[in-house]
């Protein structure tokens, strides 16, 4: 068996370490920063009338760790989602989400991390916040 040229040891070591230290933890070098678990504090607003959802409403969901790759759910359906920054999410609510009065459960999620995140697996789903259609 030949020894490893000196200008692939480098390499070598890398992908010694990416075997070695799979997954998203301290001992991962690799792994950078994991995505965090959102977390939701509040809606723009928390009751809203049938016709502002006939209307096509603006929903604006603040908190914190939300990323780029965050979703709103509102009652298991993951809509389309704009991020406005880490402390802000906007949905737009209609009639194909909400057909008419009552609540909806609004949650956030952050998806894990893919093979390009080197094995990083956090992310989450955060807490519920209840919209009350009227």
């Amino acid at each position: 068996m030949k020894p490893i040229n000196a200008s692939l040891r480098p390499l070598s070591g890398l992908l010694l370490a990416v075997l070695i230290f799979q997954g998203c933890n301290a001992l991962n070098p690799l792994c950078g920063s994991a995505r965090p678990a959102p977390t939701i504090a509040s809606l723009s607003e928390s009751t809203i009338t049938f016709a502002q959802v006939q209307q096509g409403f603006l929903l604006t969901v603040n908190g914190s760790d939300l990323v780029s790759s965050s979703v709103v759910i509102i009652n298991g359906t993951t809509l389309s989602t704009q991020v406005l920054s880490r402390q802000q999410l906007q949905v737009t609510i209609t009639t194909t989400l909400i057909s008419g009065p009552g609540t909806a459960s609004v949650t956030v999620n952050t998806p894990s991390g893919t093979s390009g995140d080197l094995g990083c697996t956090s992310g989450g789903t955060s807490h519920a916040l209840v919209l009350t259609i009227t």
